[in-house]
């Protein structure tokens, strides 16, 4: 099994900045790839970013390329995702995920992922 746990989120001014952590143990060798999803009220669960920890491939959604990074510290079991440029729309329940890496490339989908964090809480206000 592998268990995620996120923090890091909480509000911020449209135009600021948060980093969402997201620290995975248990069989961490199960966790090929990372993903971060965003899921807001009344809309489906969006893949936001990704990464191929093997290699440190990266995926972006459109709506969050050059705005978002995904980073890893093997050292510490850890995916970041620093948030800049926060717009309302970013406002969501976000989600750490880690899966096998056997959708590669398609990282964005959630089929990819087996394990799922129980969410943190952005609020990007204007």
């Amino acid at each position: 099994q592998v268990q995620l746990r996120e923090s890091g989120g909480g509000s911020a001014q449209a135009g600021g900045s948060l980093r969402l952590s997201c620290v995975v143990s248990g069989a961490t060798y199960r966790s090929r790839c990372m993903g971060w999803f965003r899921q807001a009220p009344g809309k489906e669960r969006e893949g936001v970013a990704a990464i191929y920890t093997g290699d440190g491939r990266t995926y972006y959604a459109d709506s969050v390329k050059g705005r978002f990074t995904i980073s890893q510290d093997n050292a510490k079991n850890t995916v970041y995702m620093q948030m800049n440029s926060l717009k309302p729309e970013d406002t969501a329940m976000y989600y750490c995920a880690a899966g096998s890496g056997r959708y590669l490339p398609d990282l964005l989908v959630a089929p990819a992922y087996n394990y799922w964090g129980q969410g943190t809480q952005v609020t990007v206000s204007s």
